[in-house]
């Protein structure tokens, strides 16, 4: 008997979609724009299955999707392993709480000045850092969350390890809610996927792949990397000031670990090369995770095997999985 091997062959509606763009058919086109829609109806759909709770939960999965988002940007397109998603998220939460409790400003103003002032400052704390790649500016951006929560225990600054209370909360209904952070979600993919097919996304994957090619093309390499930390704070800084107002409370547990570690998971788990890959991993963690939380801090050890067991033994992330099996068939020949 001959041995054989297996043989991956892309279907033709990929070749040319991937060449000329060019379809012959509704079920072509449907093989096209058939994954994005269902995902979109899926997450649209999910108020009308789940009870009340579980919407909330699902709201809370679609703000760690944002913040896997602003992750998966920065280490897949630029090559900024950002382990301080929590100083995003922080910053973003106490910059609305500040503007709404003090200064009385509504949370549809606040939460946008939150977002922006909260980027441009992230995006100045860490521009001394910019040189650093790899694990070394993992490192340093994972110390500034865990800085600023010891700094405001020990100052009691911003009501200090009581946080601020009393603030004004989104809807009331957990439907309202949900759509809006959901059509949120989506439009930033949109846009994430926008940026990265233009100019400014080629000149990202150089800074990931070669930089010295581009300090020699004359560009200024430190200012490509600062507005890609500015577009991945505003993602994060948006999901903290959204967080502040659908709990009506702004305190030091939007520093936590979880806001930067999880992100991390969930894009390990979906695949570290495609938008939507953190979007399935997110999809997939959180509900679990909130499925554990009855053993209490122990969730953290599910994260740690996850992510050990798709660095392991399933490195392209399940993403990546069905997408190949979807693009591609296989079939056995003889060597």
């Amino acid at each position: 008997m001959q041995d054989k091997r297996k043989e991956r062959i892309d279907r033709g509606v990929k070749v040319r979609s991937d060449t000329i763009y060019a379809i012959s058919s509704m079920k072509e086109i449907m093989y096209l724009i058939g994954p994005r829609m269902g995902l979109v109806l899926f997450l649209l759909a999910l108020p009308l299955v789940l009870p009340i709770y579980w919407q909330k939960v699902v709201s809370i999965t679609a703000v760690y999707a944002l913040l896997a988002v602003s992750f998966g940007f920065l280490s897949s397109y630029v090559g900024l392993v950002n382990l301080g998603g929590a100083l995003f998220v922080g910053v973003g939460g106490y910059i609305s709480g500040l503007l709404n409790s003090a200064y009385g400003l509504p949370l549809y103003i606040s939460i946008p000045a939150a977002t922006l002032l909260g980027a441009l400052f992230c995006t100045l704390v860490l521009l001394p850092c910019l040189p650093l790649r790899g694990i070394y500016f993992a490192i340093v951006s994972f110390v500034y969350p865990l800085a600023a929560v010891r700094i405001i225990s020990a100052t009691g600054a911003f009501g200090g390890t009581d946080g601020i209370a009393g603030l004004d909360m989104i809807g009331s209904g957990y439907g309202s809610q949900y759509f809006i952070i959901v059509t949120l979600l989506l439009v930033t993919f949109g846009v994430s996927r926008l940026v990265s097919a233009e100019d400014i996304g080629l000149i990202f994957r150089g800074v990931k792949d070669n930089e010295q090619a581009i300090k020699a093309s004359g560009l200024n390499l430190t200012m490509y990397k600062a507005v890609a930390v500015f577009i991945g704070a505003l993602i994060g800084s948006f999901a903290g000031a959204w967080l502040a107002h659908l709990y009506g409370w702004v305190g030091m547990s939007l520093m936590a670990t979880d806001f930067s570690i999880l992100p991390l998971a969930a894009t390990v788990v979906g695949g570290t090369s495609t938008i939507y890959g953190p979007l399935v991993g997110t999809l997939l963690l959180v509900p679990i995770s909130e499925a554990l939380r009855d053993f209490g801090t122990l969730r953290i050890v599910f994260y740690s095997v996850a992510m050990v067991f798709f660095v392991v033994f399933w490195t392209e992330g399940l993403l990546i999985y069905i997408k190949r099996k979807y693009e591609q068939f296989e079939r056995w020949v003889r060597v």
